[in-house]
């Protein structure tokens, strides 16, 4: 949420002036000034000049076509003489643009318009349209010289394209209703249009957009990259225009036009107000880039009495609001929103001044509370889309702050601004969720199960990791998304200490084993009961989504306390834990560190501070192919095979023994050989899983099996073999009982739960390894379930909750 001090109290100082008519003069008596009319003309196609005919400086044609840099010149010009005529300007969507001079009796009916149009064709002349535009204005300049006011409003108008010598194409980029406008307007101009639409835009609008003749042309990437695009492919073309209301340097009229043009909506809206006899107080208007929320801020601070201005932003693509909080124009990278048509990065550079002065709040909101506001309208009879309702949700989550009374009070009038119609879209999680249990249930309902371990169903981290982002982001919490490849996602997210305090880390994998196995709704997150105990159900609520969110929990409730800690709290959402560990090693290769770490795996309450590493060893055993029936050529690769696994047996029984894990283990874990029954097989590849102690490293078992295999070999001439290759290592994980920060978490958990944990090690292996092997002294702690990787798995309620008060705690004291 931002406020601003209350902003100033009209954008424009003085209200159109009120002529005095002491004494009127008849209309006959007014003369204008030929010769000025002249001037002005020739002076002005100055801008556009062409086609020279003869020595005269007015001895030229035109060239000045809409929206070219010699007609912004021109309407530039244009706006600057009716302003100083005291005229009211305003553009319409279309661009046309209309000077009014009030009349004396302040009637609501329509203007007497005079004018014409200011652009040509490209081999035009200087009166078509032109003369009709100045003698306009001379006609106002007059009557403003003499002091002469009519009874009705009067005024000037220039008709935009009326040549409609332009345009072969226009560019757009859109998250949105703009893009299907301009494409609306191209197919009436009877031009093409393409629109640039960012990969986040749901099919159905691309679909709306399309249907009005467009091509539309989805870009790898976001809003702010669509824009760029537009722009490229705008000046790639020969009389290609870019139509967007996005202001960036070197591009500010066309957007400045839009932007007038959207004035037309206030005025109507003042109308509407007026005629319920009411007085319009307060009005939430969406952001995206900024460009409707500037006409609403100009219009609003123009009134006799200023009106209020909140802005309504998504909580992924918080521009303005990110832009007020520093005091200065900041792009920010955007995430998944289902309010395509706001999820922009960057404020338009027109706008950013204006709204920097006079928007009262801006607030953020989620995907959810969207969601939950397009639900209400629709219980109203009011249908619309997630950014048709975000301004309710907006204004909902406003009325909820302490802050609110600055703005609201019982008998405020507020006008919502809804910019979107009904269309279908995803239904969002609520990421308002921050209790362990409940976050619990919700990422437990999405499927997050390892692609590369589950190659039939599984779908990847990226759905639950734009839900934690999401998460983060409606808190303001700093966080970091992490991709080295392709569709496996880990997410950072940081609460930032003070400074001079220790770091703690808590990682925790998102994604889950395949579902296939699961014999019920394995996406249910549904709570029950199991041996008398309440339990969430669901794969993954033990393993591990059950311990990641009593961790989320913590840090959002550390964020919330207010109390200050010099540490930093860091929550590693990581993927792949489950096959490679690829999220924990990009996180780490990402330079995250951490005084501390504690991942909250499933130890049934125990504080893990021991764990054995393993590697996996390819043995291939020689022989020579030969027909079945022809034993004097075949060497049987498979039996051969049998010396080395009696072989392997023996060394079994010497592996070693740490005091804390036990011994050493392995097993034959995969054994493939041969080609069909006839043949005698040329290789067998005897697959070793070492289930390893800190004493054994990669290159040690390695050194162990060649002398094993060589010693076979001298023993049996016909043994050969391949040289043994490791395919998967990973390393051990052993902290002292006695060590610091062992120490403290036990001393928390203690104060909690009116009992230490029992200090163990475990049989499993997890990323602590790695954490420790970046020299971040890591525990394993978390809480009590059953059902990993079976056919129904549960992690019971109360020890989350439990566990939560633990890491609170642990937060506290570690971090202060």
């Amino acid at each position: 949420m931002y406020f601003t001090k209350r902003s100033g109290r009209a954008l424009f100082a003085n209200s159109p002036k009120q002529f005095s008519t002491t004494f009127r003069r008849q209309l006959s008596g007014l003369k204008i000034n030929n010769n000025r009319l002249w001037e002005t003309l020739h002076e002005t196609c100055e801008w556009g000049a062409a086609h020279r005919y003869g020595p005269k400086s007015t001895d030229t044609g035109m060239a000045r076509l809409t929206l070219t840099d010699d007609d912004a010149r021109m309407r530039r010009w244009l706006d600057n003489e009716v302003t100083k005529l005291g005229c009211t300007l305003y553009v319409d969507q279309m661009g046309n643009m209309f000077a009014r001079q009030k009349g004396r009796l302040n009637s609501s009916a329509p203007m007497t318009a005079m004018g014409s149009h200011l652009d040509t064709q490209p081999r035009g002349g200087r009166y078509d349209g032109i003369l009709g535009v100045m003698a306009a204005l001379e006609v106002l300049r007059t009557m403003k010289e003499n002091g002469y006011q009519t009874n009705y409003d009067v005024g000037l108008v220039n008709w935009t394209n009326e040549e409609g010598a332009r345009f072969p194409k226009s560019m757009c980029a859109s998250s949105g209703n703009h893009g299907r406008a301009v494409a609306f307007v191209a197919r009436l101009l009877g031009t093409k249009a393409d629109i640039f639409v960012p990969r986040s835009m749901d099919e159905g609008t691309q679909r709306r957009i399309g249907s009005e003749g467009a091509r539309v042309i989805v870009v790898p990437s976001d809003y702010d990259q669509a824009v760029r695009e537009a722009a490229d492919a705008a000046r790639a073309i020969d009389g290609g225009i870019l139509v967007q209301d996005t202001a960036f340097e070197g591009y500010e009229d066309i957007p400045s036009w839009i932007v007038e043009g959207y004035s037309t909506m206030m005025m109507e809206i003042d109308e509407q107000v007026a005629k319920e006899g009411l007085q319009c107080n307060v009005v939430v208007t969406p952001v995206g880039v900024g460009s409707l929320a500037h006409t609403v801020a100009r219009h609003c601070k123009s009134r006799d009495a200023p009106v209020s201005v909140v802005a309504a932003e998504p909580d992924s693509a918080p521009c303005l609001h990110s832009s007020l909080s520093a005091g200065k124009p900041v792009a920010v990278q955007t995430s998944s929103t289902i309010m395509d048509g706001m999820n922009c990065g960057t404020v338009s550079s027109t706008a950013w001044s204006d709204l920097r002065r006079f928007v009262d709040a801006c607030v953020t909101i989620s995907c959810y509370e969207s969601h939950s506001a397009v639900q209400y309208l629709a219980a109203q009879s009011i249908t619309a889309g997630p950014c048709g309702a975000a301004s309710l949700a907006a204004f909902k989550r406003l009325a909820a702050t302490k802050e609110a009374g600055t703005l609201l009070n019982k008998n405020s009038v507020v006008v919502l601004l809804c910019t979107e119609g009904p269309r279908a879209y995803p239904i969002p999680k609520d990421v308002s969720v921050e209790d362990p249990v409940g976050l619990t249930r919700i990422l437990t309902t999405i499927n997050s199960s390892n692609p590369s371990l589950s190659l039939t169903d599984g779908v990847g981290e990226n759905q639950i990791a734009n839900y934690l982002a999401a998460w983060f982001t409606h808190r303001g919490v700093e966080h970091h998304w992490v991709e080295t490849i392709s569709g496996r996602p880990s997410i950072v997210g940081v609460l930032r200490g003070s400074g001079g305090g220790k770091s703690l880390m808590f990682n925790g994998h998102i994604d889950t084993v395949s579902l296939s196995s699961y014999e019920k709704d394995a996406l249910s997150g549904a709570l029950g009961e199991k041996d008398g105990r309440r339990v969430v159900f669901g794969r993954g609520s033990l393993d591990m989504k059950g311990g990641l969110a009593v961790a989320l929990a913590a840090l959002s409730a550390a964020k919330a306390s207010g109390n200050a800690l010099r540490g930093d709290v860091i929550v590693a959402a990581v993927s792949d834990e489950e096959d490679a560990s690829q999220g924990t090693h990009d996180v780490l290769a990402a330079g995250w560190r951490a005084d501390a770490a504690l991942i909250p795996e499933p130890t049934m309450g125990q504080i893990v501070i021991a764990h054995k590493g393993f590697v996996w060893i390819e043995v291939d055993i020689l022989g020579v192919a030969a027909h079945g029936s022809n034993p004097a050529a075949g060497q049987d690769a498979i039996l051969y095979a049998g010396w080395f696994l009696r072989a392997l047996e023996q060394y079994r029984q010497q592996l070693p023994v740490d005091d804390i894990l036990g011994p050493a283990s392995l097993h034959c874990g995969l054994i493939q050989g041969g080609e069909e029954p006839s043949s005698y097989p040329a290789k067998c590849t005897i697959t070793v899983e070492f289930r390893t102690i800190p004493c054994q490293t990669q290159a040690s078992i390695l050194g162990d099996l060649k002398s094993l295999l060589e010693g076979i070999a001298r023993e049996n001439p016909r043994f050969h073999y391949a040289e043994p290759r490791a395919t998967m290592f990973r390393p051990t994980q052993k902290l002292s009982a006695d060590h610091p920060f062992v120490k403290q978490a036990a001393a928390c958990a203690t104060t909690v739960l009116g009992e230490c944990p029992q200090i163990s090690s475990a049989p499993f292996w997890c990323d602590a390894a790695l954490l420790s092997e970046a020299e971040i002294p890591a525990i394993v702690y978390g809480p009590k379930g059953e059902g990993l990787h079976g056919k129904e798995e549960w992690v019971e309620v109360e020890s989350l909750q439990q566990q939560e008060k633990v890491f609170r705690k642990l937060i506290e004291d570690f971090c202060q």
